[in-house]
């Protein structure tokens, strides 16, 4: 009797902790590719004409957009899988060469382009879905990462299928959260850290991005040999 309720509480405890981990991982690796600070400028300067209850409108519905893509990618990330015979090591390649150019992207900005993209998306009225959404929360490096769990959760915990589900979906929101938060408060962050301040913040997570790239990117190589048949 003793050794069973200890074993219940054994297997809570593991519960507990599968779910509070997943949503770390999620946040910790979400996060850094989503980068709402390198948002934030381009949102600030798209929004600087707006009122502050439509621009927190604004950045509310471009992180309600984001949730909602990455959500369907996340749930129909094996479907897709299956259906272009893509695997998993291909994945987690495919991934790490887009975040890695992205970081690339960041650590090396081309402010001429900057630039062109922000007068460009000026003359539309609405950009909570793009550029807010996507490509800038929810792009291909947050997408891939998305596709890239969904394939390793399918294959590596269908025994805790629904419970890993669970805690990367209120992981993705957490990061929204945060999102949401960063772009709320974009116009005071930009007045305070200055144009210097958001590019040296834009640089550190592009440096992060492009070590993230560089580990998916060797993890694929090495899990491709792994599974190949001899």
């Amino acid at each position: 009797m003793i050794s069973a309720v200890g074993s219940r509480a054994g297997c809570g405890r593991e519960t507990i902790e599968t779910f509070i981990q997943a949503i770390l991982l999620t946040v910790g690796g979400l996060l850094p590719i989503m980068n709402p600070f390198s948002t934030a400028p381009l949102f600030a300067s798209l929004t600087a004409d707006f009122e502050p209850k439509e621009r927190s409108r604004q950045a509310l519905m471009g992180c309600l957009y984001a949730f909602g893509i990455l959500v369907v990618f996340l749930v129909l990330g094996a479907a897709i899988v299956d259906f272009f015979g893509i695997s998993v090591p291909g994945i987690r390649v495919a991934g790490g060469l887009i975040i890695s150019i992205i970081g690339f992207r960041m650590l090396f900005p081309d402010l001429q382009v900057k630039q062109t993209s922000a007068d460009s998306q000026r003359k539309k009225p609405d950009y909570s879905f793009t550029p807010v959404a996507m490509p800038s929360l929810a792009g291909p490096g947050s997408i891939s990462v998305v596709l890239s769990g969904a394939a390793q959760i399918g294959s590596e915990h269908g025994h805790k299928l629904f419970l890993i589900y669970g805690g990367v979906i209120v992981g993705m929101a957490a990061t929204l959260v945060i999102a949401f938060l960063v772009l709320r408060a974009a116009g005071g962050m930009v007045r305070f850290l200055g144009p210097r301040g958001i590019d040296a913040m834009a640089r550190i997570f592009g440096f992060l991005l492009i070590c993230i790239g560089m580990q998916f990117l060797l993890t694929g190589i090495d899990d491709f040999f792994l599974i190949r048949p001899r």
